[in-house]
Protein backbone atom coordinates (compact mmCIF):
# COMPACT_ATOMS: atom_id res chain seq x y z
CA UNK A 1 0.00 0.00 0.00
CA UNK A 2 1.30 3.45 -0.87
CA UNK A 3 2.41 5.49 2.13
CA UNK A 4 1.27 8.99 1.23
CA UNK A 5 2.29 11.91 3.44
CA UNK A 6 -0.24 14.74 3.78
CA UNK A 7 1.21 18.07 4.79
CA UNK A 8 -0.75 20.53 6.94
CA UNK A 9 -1.19 22.79 3.92
CA UNK A 10 -2.74 20.11 1.72
CA UNK A 11 -6.40 20.55 0.70
CA UNK A 12 -7.38 17.35 2.51
CA UNK A 13 -6.67 18.95 5.89
CA UNK A 14 -8.32 22.28 5.31
CA UNK A 15 -11.52 22.65 7.40
CA UNK A 16 -13.99 25.28 6.17
CA UNK A 17 -15.24 27.83 8.64
CA UNK A 18 -18.67 27.02 10.12
CA UNK A 19 -19.31 30.34 11.81
CA UNK A 20 -18.43 29.11 15.29
CA UNK A 21 -20.23 25.73 15.09
CA UNK A 22 -18.24 22.54 15.70
CA UNK A 23 -16.65 21.44 12.43
CA UNK A 24 -17.64 17.96 11.21
CA UNK A 25 -14.96 15.34 11.52
CA UNK A 26 -13.49 14.01 8.28
CA UNK A 27 -15.29 10.69 8.80
CA UNK A 28 -18.65 12.46 8.94
CA UNK A 29 -19.22 12.29 12.71
CA UNK A 30 -20.22 15.41 14.58
CA UNK A 31 -21.51 16.29 18.06
CA UNK A 32 -25.30 16.21 18.26
CA UNK A 33 -27.07 19.36 19.36
CA UNK A 34 -30.62 20.63 19.73
CA UNK A 35 -33.35 18.55 18.07
CA UNK A 36 -30.89 15.90 16.91
CA UNK A 37 -29.69 15.37 20.49
CA UNK A 38 -33.24 15.09 21.84
CA UNK A 39 -34.11 12.57 19.12
CA UNK A 40 -30.96 10.58 19.97
CA UNK A 41 -31.87 10.39 23.68
CA UNK A 42 -35.43 9.26 22.86
CA UNK A 43 -34.05 6.49 20.65
CA UNK A 44 -31.58 5.37 23.33
CA UNK A 45 -34.28 5.29 26.02
CA UNK A 46 -36.50 3.09 23.85
CA UNK A 47 -33.62 0.77 22.90
CA UNK A 48 -32.38 0.36 26.49
CA UNK A 49 -35.61 0.43 28.45
CA UNK A 50 -34.93 -1.57 31.60
CA UNK A 51 -37.29 -4.00 33.32
CA UNK A 52 -35.71 -2.99 36.63
CA UNK A 53 -36.30 -0.09 39.00
CA UNK A 54 -33.75 1.59 41.21
CA UNK A 55 -33.83 3.92 44.20
CA UNK A 56 -30.90 5.34 46.13
CA UNK A 57 -30.84 5.50 49.92
CA UNK A 58 -28.36 8.12 51.16
CA UNK A 59 -27.43 7.57 54.80
CA UNK A 60 -25.58 10.48 56.44
CA UNK A 61 -24.05 11.72 53.17
CA UNK A 62 -22.40 14.86 54.49
CA UNK A 63 -21.50 17.03 51.52
CA UNK A 64 -24.14 18.94 49.56
CA UNK A 65 -22.01 18.58 46.40
CA UNK A 66 -22.48 14.82 46.61
CA UNK A 67 -26.21 15.18 47.20
CA UNK A 68 -26.50 17.40 44.12
CA UNK A 69 -24.51 14.86 42.12
CA UNK A 70 -26.88 12.11 43.26
CA UNK A 71 -29.78 14.20 41.98
CA UNK A 72 -28.15 14.32 38.53
CA UNK A 73 -27.51 10.57 38.63
CA UNK A 74 -31.08 9.82 39.72
CA UNK A 75 -32.36 12.00 36.90
CA UNK A 76 -30.21 10.10 34.39
CA UNK A 77 -31.37 6.69 35.69
CA UNK A 78 -35.04 7.58 36.25
CA UNK A 79 -34.47 6.80 39.92
CA UNK A 80 -35.75 8.16 43.22
CA UNK A 81 -33.83 9.31 46.31
CA UNK A 82 -34.43 8.48 49.96
CA UNK A 83 -32.41 10.80 52.19
CA UNK A 84 -31.72 9.46 55.67
CA UNK A 85 -30.15 10.75 58.86
CA UNK A 86 -28.02 13.86 58.45
CA UNK A 87 -28.06 13.93 54.63
CA UNK A 88 -28.94 17.49 53.53
CA UNK A 89 -31.92 17.93 51.21
CA UNK A 90 -31.52 18.55 47.46
CA UNK A 91 -32.97 22.02 48.04
CA UNK A 92 -29.89 23.07 50.01
CA UNK A 93 -28.33 25.86 47.89
CA UNK A 94 -25.10 24.08 46.96
CA UNK A 95 -26.90 20.79 46.31
CA UNK A 96 -29.50 22.54 44.17
CA UNK A 97 -26.79 24.29 42.14
CA UNK A 98 -24.80 21.11 41.54
CA UNK A 99 -28.03 19.25 40.75
CA UNK A 100 -28.95 21.99 38.27
CA UNK A 101 -32.48 22.13 39.63
CA UNK A 102 -33.25 18.51 38.73
CA UNK A 103 -34.61 17.97 42.25
CA UNK A 104 -37.80 19.54 40.94
CA UNK A 105 -38.51 16.42 38.87
CA UNK A 106 -36.57 13.67 40.69
CA UNK A 107 -38.76 12.03 43.38
CA UNK A 108 -37.13 12.37 46.79
CA UNK A 109 -38.11 11.98 50.42
CA UNK A 110 -36.48 12.68 53.77
CA UNK A 111 -36.39 9.99 56.50
CA UNK A 112 -35.12 10.08 60.09
CA UNK A 113 -32.77 7.14 59.55
CA UNK A 114 -31.74 4.51 57.02
CA UNK A 115 -33.78 1.61 58.45
CA UNK A 116 -36.93 3.72 58.16
CA UNK A 117 -36.10 4.68 54.57
CA UNK A 118 -35.30 1.07 53.69
CA UNK A 119 -38.52 -0.22 55.27
CA UNK A 120 -40.52 2.28 53.21
CA UNK A 121 -38.90 1.07 49.98
CA UNK A 122 -39.25 -2.61 50.92
CA UNK A 123 -42.97 -2.01 51.34
CA UNK A 124 -42.96 -0.72 47.76
CA UNK A 125 -41.30 -3.89 46.47
CA UNK A 126 -37.63 -2.86 46.53
CA UNK A 127 -34.78 -5.11 47.69
CA UNK A 128 -32.18 -3.22 49.75
CA UNK A 129 -28.59 -3.81 48.63
CA UNK A 130 -25.73 -2.07 50.43
CA UNK A 131 -22.82 -0.54 48.53
CA UNK A 132 -20.11 -1.36 51.04
CA UNK A 133 -17.02 -3.55 51.42
CA UNK A 134 -17.96 -6.27 53.89
CA UNK A 135 -16.72 -9.79 54.57
CA UNK A 136 -19.32 -11.26 52.23
CA UNK A 137 -19.65 -8.45 49.65
CA UNK A 138 -19.89 -9.45 45.98
CA UNK A 139 -18.31 -7.53 43.06
CA UNK A 140 -21.14 -5.46 41.61
CA UNK A 141 -20.74 -6.89 38.10
CA UNK A 142 -21.10 -10.48 39.37
CA UNK A 143 -24.24 -9.86 41.40
CA UNK A 144 -27.59 -11.06 40.10
CA UNK A 145 -29.77 -7.99 40.46
CA UNK A 146 -33.45 -8.23 41.45
CA UNK A 147 -36.15 -6.33 39.58
CA UNK A 148 -36.36 -3.45 42.06
CA UNK A 149 -33.20 -2.34 43.86
CA UNK A 150 -32.77 0.09 46.74
CA UNK A 151 -29.04 0.82 46.60
CA UNK A 152 -27.98 1.94 50.06
CA UNK A 153 -24.90 4.16 50.40
CA UNK A 154 -23.29 5.65 53.48
CA UNK A 155 -21.30 8.65 54.56
CA UNK A 156 -18.14 9.69 52.78
CA UNK A 157 -15.93 9.02 55.80
CA UNK A 158 -17.52 6.09 57.64
CA UNK A 159 -19.70 4.25 55.13
CA UNK A 160 -22.88 2.51 56.22
CA UNK A 161 -23.86 2.17 59.86
CA UNK A 162 -24.39 -1.24 61.43
CA UNK A 163 -28.15 -0.62 61.52
CA UNK A 164 -28.25 0.14 57.80
CA UNK A 165 -26.17 -2.93 56.95
CA UNK A 166 -28.47 -5.10 59.06
CA UNK A 167 -31.41 -3.92 56.96
CA UNK A 168 -29.71 -4.83 53.64
CA UNK A 169 -30.23 -8.23 52.01
CA UNK A 170 -26.71 -8.25 50.49
CA UNK A 171 -23.73 -5.99 49.87
CA UNK A 172 -21.75 -5.27 46.71
CA UNK A 173 -18.55 -3.38 45.99
CA UNK A 174 -16.71 -1.78 43.08
CA UNK A 175 -13.30 -3.46 42.58
CA UNK A 176 -10.42 -1.01 42.82
CA UNK A 177 -7.92 -2.01 40.12
CA UNK A 178 -5.38 0.76 40.72
CA UNK A 179 -3.75 2.07 43.88
CA UNK A 180 -6.79 3.96 45.09
CA UNK A 181 -8.84 2.34 47.85
CA UNK A 182 -12.18 3.96 47.14
CA UNK A 183 -14.27 6.09 44.78
CA UNK A 184 -16.33 9.12 45.64
CA UNK A 185 -19.68 7.87 46.92
CA UNK A 186 -21.74 9.29 44.04
CA UNK A 187 -19.26 7.99 41.44
CA UNK A 188 -19.43 4.46 42.85
CA UNK A 189 -23.23 4.65 42.98
CA UNK A 190 -23.40 5.78 39.34
CA UNK A 191 -21.21 2.86 38.24
CA UNK A 192 -23.40 0.37 40.07
CA UNK A 193 -26.65 2.10 39.16
CA UNK A 194 -26.07 1.73 35.44
CA UNK A 195 -25.16 -1.92 35.99
CA UNK A 196 -28.43 -2.50 37.86
CA UNK A 197 -30.49 -1.19 34.97
CA UNK A 198 -28.49 -2.52 32.02
CA UNK A 199 -27.20 -5.90 33.22
CA UNK A 200 -28.78 -8.88 31.44
CA UNK A 201 -31.22 -10.98 33.39
CA UNK A 202 -30.30 -14.46 34.55
CA UNK A 203 -26.62 -13.83 35.30
CA UNK A 204 -24.49 -11.19 36.90
CA UNK A 205 -21.22 -11.38 34.99
CA UNK A 206 -22.44 -11.46 31.38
Amino acid sequence: MEDRHVTPSSPEQRVPSTGGSPAPRRDGQRPLRGTDLKRFHRTVRRAHESPRRIAFVLENVAYPVNVGSFVRIADALDASLALAGTTPPPTQPTAAKVGRGKHQRVPWAQHPDAPTAIATLVADGFTPIGLEITSDAVPYHEFEWPDAVALVVGSEDHGLTARALAACRATVFVPMLGRGRSLNVHVAAAVVGYRVLLAPRGGGSA
